[in-house]
């Protein structure tokens, strides 16, 4: 047999194990992922380790996206950055690296097959840990990476994902060889195709860092008011460069990520604490009222008072919104 058709065969087998390996371990993660959950809702099962059911579809849902690994057994999902859509389903995954509000919503569901999904929180010092003893360095010229991004889940991901999910139905061995998981899953997303977007959750150089200082100040300072001028002055940027920069990694500038922070904790104010629109608006930082209720509607399709009853008669009939 010609050594060209030896090869050829050699290399379908291998595919063939491949396909057949991803689908088992696909079978698996939804079979592990299902016993957690018997109906929909969340679990962390192992800190850290985030699951999900929902049995259908769900209406656009606002939150805010920690860093993350996050991973689809069963279904699909869009995540919406600013004007970015990001589709991921079990043949991908998502990279989350900063803390973001975003918009999101289930597509693909069913009560036969509910989507079920996998999300593994990101420590930066544990990303850092890994860089240094991997000896992963940052690319150079790689000062513009978006901070959330979608890639193919190849099979040592997948593989490392099931082993973690295994450990569920073992907490003594978790408590051990969790940590150990996470390290291999993040060594393996560092040498994948967004390895350099990950790199930056623990840089301490480069814009993307002075970014993620400014994220973190307008989210715990939301409610106040937000000067571009001072900002960039803090971070030693001109304020041309914050602006061009805080885009590039958050799709948003400044004062629309603001916005979204405020609006969505207005939200969350009048559903859980039954505040008026009139006081969430003043609580999270806006002097006028209508202007609230403008910017209100434009971002969650309703004003205040219907959006919050239309949400209130969706939990009473279907548990929460997702």
């Amino acid at each position: 047999m010609p050594s060209q058709t030896v090869r050829g065969l050699s290399i379908a087998l291998e595919t063939e194990r491949e396909a057949y390996q991803r689908q088992a371990n696909i079978e698996e993660l939804i079979e592990r992922i299902g016993a957690v959950l018997s109906q929909d809702g969340g679990a962390e099962p192992i800190p850290g380790l985030r699951l999900h059911r929902v049995s259908r579809p769900t209406q656009l849902h606002h939150g805010v996206y920690e860093p993350s690994f996050c991973v689809i057994a069963q279904g699909s999902k869009e995540v919406f950055l600013g004007r970015d859509r990001y589709r991921y389903d079990p043949a991908h995954y998502l990279l989350a690296t900063l803390e973001l509000p975003v918009r999101s919503h289930v597509t693909t569901a069913s009560p036969e097959k509910p989507y079920l999904s996998f999300s593994l929180r990101l420590d930066p010092a544990v990303v850092s840990s890994v860089m240094v003893e991997s000896g992963t360095l940052i690319p150079r010229g790689s000062t513009e990476v978006r901070a959330m991004d979608v890639s193919r889940l190849d099979e040592g991901l997948l593989d490392a994902v099931v082993r973690l999910a295994r450990l569920i139905d073992s907490p003594a061995d978790a408590d051990f060889l969790a940590p150990l998981i996470t390290r291999e899953i993040v060594y393996r997303l560092l040498k994948g195709q967004q390895g350099a977007r990950l790199c930056y959750i623990a840089t301490r150089d480069g814009h993307v860092h002075r970014i993620a200082r400014a994220i973190e100040k307008i989210r715990h300072q939301f409610d106040q008011p937000f000067s571009a001028e001072s900002m960039a002055q803090e971070l030693g940027m001109s304020v041309s460069s914050f602006y061009r920069h805080f885009k590039a990694v958050t799709a948003m500038t400044p004062l629309q990520f603001q916005k979204q922070l405020r609006l969505q904790e207005a939200r969350r104010l009048m559903l859980s604490e039954n505040l008026d629109a009139t006081s969430a608006a003043f609580r999270v930082g806006y002097s006028d009222a209508s202007h609230f209720n403008r910017e209100y509607k434009r971002l969650f399709g309703l004003p205040p008072f219907r959006d919050i009853e239309r949400l209130k008669k969706a939990a009473r009939s279907d548990s929460a919104p997702f």
